[in-house]
């Protein structure tokens, strides 16, 4: 059996938080126990009651409360620092990432073939008549396909989606792994960090359903990208 630590990160996500509570419940995997940690990064909205009604009814799941935002990088660092599995996965509050992909991604770390596994959206073309249909997405498509190749020629591995939400790795390689995202930039400082620790990084296609900034997507492309594309040039020389 392998204990996996499930790592959710929320803001402000009071529409969304309970079904994505009551998926990771249902989520049953073969030879797995889970650990559900939820950090609430200082939500100001109804989040932390939804939260606080699912904890009553199950009293296995840890919840964690930043007293203000710190960001995303921040919580799930909270998150790493609470999680007692031999494995760390996250998952997003909102509804675009389906819990049943976790299966899929803890199959390879059960026989053996890897030890850090991401699910990649991007193992594909651009969908025009779906995602990539308006400005915004395909901008967001275009950014990240651009930074997974800059990862992939700095660090010299493959990757095709390193801003993936599901990211899967062994809480032993982050330990004493210095961490310093505290917003967005978590995706390539760990990645980073994990290839130059030596990790090879297996990816597996998942499918998502993105949500619109009408609907609370709170990625800024030209901001949280050029963030990003900074992260992995520093962290290609320094720690």
């Amino acid at each position: 059996m392998m204990k996996l630590s499930i790592i959710i990160p929320v803001f402000n996500e009071e529409k969304t938080i309970s079904q994505m509570l009551e998926k990771i419940n249902r989520l049953d995997v073969d030879n797995v126990i889970k650990q559900v940690i939820i950090v609430n990064d200082g939500s100001t909205d109804r989040t932390k009651n939804e939260i606080e009604n699912f904890v009553k009814n199950h009293s296995e799941v840890k919840s964690v409360t930043h007293a203000k935002n710190q960001g995303k990088g921040a919580a799930i660092r909270t998150g790493i620092e609470t999680a007692t599995g031999e494995y760390v996965v996250i998952q997003d509050a909102d509804l675009e990432y389906d819990p049943k992909d976790i299966g899929k991604l803890v199959k390879p770390i059960l026989n053996g073939t890897s030890k850090v596994v991401y699910g990649t959206r991007l193992n594909r073309l651009p969908s025009f008549s779906r995602e990539e249909r308006t400005p915004q997405f395909l901008l967001h498509y275009l950014g990240n396909k651009f930074l997974s190749l800059l990862t992939s020629i700095l660090y010299g591995q493959w990757i095709t989606d390193m801003e993936t939400c599901y990211k899967l790795f062994p809480r032993k390689a982050v330990e004493n792994m210095k961490l310093n995202a505290r917003g967005f930039e978590f995706e390539p400082e760990i990645t980073a960090k994990l290839l130059k620790k030596g990790y090879k990084i297996l990816e597996i296609p998942i499918s998502t359903k993105p949500r619109g900034y009408d609907e609370g997507k709170k990625l800024n492309t030209f901001r949280d990208g050029t963030i990003a594309l900074w992260s992995l040039l520093k962290y290609r020389f320094v720690d």
